[in-house]
């Protein structure tokens, strides 16, 4: 029995994590939209429908189980008690007892079965809540990807050089035996065998899904290198533009920096120390970062600028505020920066978010700043306002922005060019048009009608 409710109870808690899942992704603010873009109002209340039923099913399973379970102890109860008055009023008739001592027998028997019942049932609840555990110690033995070395070094101000030594990195890097990154998570309970899981515990429905994930994995193999031998050094107070392809290696130099992940090879170096003998806490305090997705808290405009530096007076607030060109609209609403943006800030514009995120990290007031496709969201108008800012907050700063705005590419002190993990050229603007390369051949492709719509802006204003 206690078996079988194991099983059950950790069945149950499956079904549970797939059902919450299911609502978090389509009850949220982009999923609801999504949903309703596509028409599949349907389709996820019939998904919901069956997750919900497989936890109802499960829940019921494992109640019948445990009530059987019970009703088997208290007919046991029942039978010893009814033999006892059976066979005693027997021996009583016969003179063999009296009617005391069978009285006597049957209160010592109720008060035994007691005991007896608690302990055959604590078994079952051990083993059930053993479940519970393993899912608990399945999380916290989840290995730390990124260890602060016990003997690191606080860095209180950063001069803002930083050098790429060689640097090397794959998402698919392996630990032994295993491998950790963008592949399936595999998931060890006590006593389990080692089973690799599909998303969200499903295992292979026989549609060829697993399949499917087998070629996906084999891809993954072939493209395992995000980063390859990859060289450069940026110097106080540079602005350097990254520039390339999709998937080719920007973001993740992103996010190698703040040390978000390690390098698999080679060395990232700020002011001459390997970010990996820095304390975390100081290369936070050092780098600021806009990523891609801009995040927003559910909550006011204040608490969200707030979240850089909580200690920041109103006045720096505003000032960030009014550096980002953010602080004129914010004013106009009606509770100003009180205003509660909803989650993610949905309730904002995509601009509006970014100046916002923008205005965070100004707060912020790090000696390095690394924009990631910050201005690519904005409008003309927008961009032209954060361009005027950034221009001054990047003033004494080291800047490093993937770029795909022109205007961007041209204020930069240095271009780097990646492609497939590798950094192909390196250069001004001039020289990397003039050698013909990749960086020439986007400029053709993509930034040169971005040059014929400006052009086109000053003959109409003429």
């Amino acid at each position: 029995v206690a078996r079988k409710l194991r099983f059950l109870r950790r069945r149950s808690l499956e079904f549970n994590a797939e059902m919450n899942a299911s609502m978090n992704e389509t009850l949220n603010v982009s999923g609801a939209l999504l949903v309703k873009l596509f028409g599949r109002e349907k389709r996820e209340m019939a998904k919901f429908a069956d997750d919900a039923s497989r936890v109802r099913d499960i829940g019921v399973q494992s109640a019948v189980v445990s009530q059987w379970f019970f009703l088997s102890l208290g007919i046991v109860s029942a039978i010893g008690t009814a033999v006892v008055y059976w066979g005693g009023g027997h021996l009583v008739l016969t003179g063999v007892f009296t009617i005391g001592t069978i009285v006597a027998f049957g209160a010592y028997l109720t008060q035994l079965y007691g005991p007896l019942i608690s302990l055959t049932n604590a078994p079952v609840e051990f083993a059930q809540s053993m479940v519970s555990f393993e899912r608990v110690f399945e999380a916290l033995d989840i290995p730390t990807e990124i260890k602060e070395s016990p003997d690191a070094t606080s860095l209180p101000v950063a001069f803002g050089n930083i050098t790429f030594d060689h640097v090397s990195f794959s998402y698919q890097e392996e630990y032994g035996d295993q491998q950790w990154g963008l592949t399936e998570v595999t998931r060890l309970g006590w006593g389990a065998d080692r089973t690799t899981l599909l998303k969200r515990g499903k295992k292979s429905n026989g549609n060829g899904e697993s399949d499917v994930m087998d070629l996906v994995q084999e891809q993954a193999t072939d493209q395992r290198w995000a980063l390859q031998d990859v060289n450069f050094t940026i110097e106080p107070g540079e602005l350097v533009a990254l520039v390339g392809p999709s998937g080719a290696g920007k973001t993740t130099i992103t996010y190698l920096i703040p040390r978000l992940y390690d390098p698999t090879g080679g060395h990232v170096l700020l002011d001459g120390h390997d970010i990996r003998s820095l304390t975390l806490q100081s290369l936070s305090n050092n780098i600021g970062m806009v990523t891609q997705d801009t995040y927003l808290f559910y909550d006011t405009i204040r608490n969200n600028l707030l979240y850089a530096r909580e200690d920041a007076s109103d006045a720096e607030m505003v000032s960030a505020a009014k550096a980002a060109n953010i602080h004129d609209f914010i004013a106009e609403l009606t509770d100003g920066y009180d205003t509660v943006v909803g989650e993610r800030g949905y309730r904002l514009s995509g601009g509006e978010r970014q100046r916002i995120a923008i205005a965070r990290v100004i707060l912020k007031d790090p000696q390095i700043l690394v924009l990631d496709e910050a201005t690519s969201h904005l409008d003309s108008l927008s961009e032209a306002l954060i361009q005027d800012a950034l221009q001054r907050v990047m003033q004494g700063r080291t800047s490093l922005v993937i770029a795909h705005r022109l205007s961007t590419i041209l204020a930069a002190d240095k271009i780097l060019v990646m492609d497939k993990g590798r950094l192909v050229e390196s250069g001004t603007h001039v020289t990397l048009l003039a050698n013909g390369g990749l960086y020439a051949s986007l400029y053709e492709t993509q930034f040169r009608n971005e040059t014929d719509v400006e052009r086109m802006k000053e003959v109409e204003e003429i």
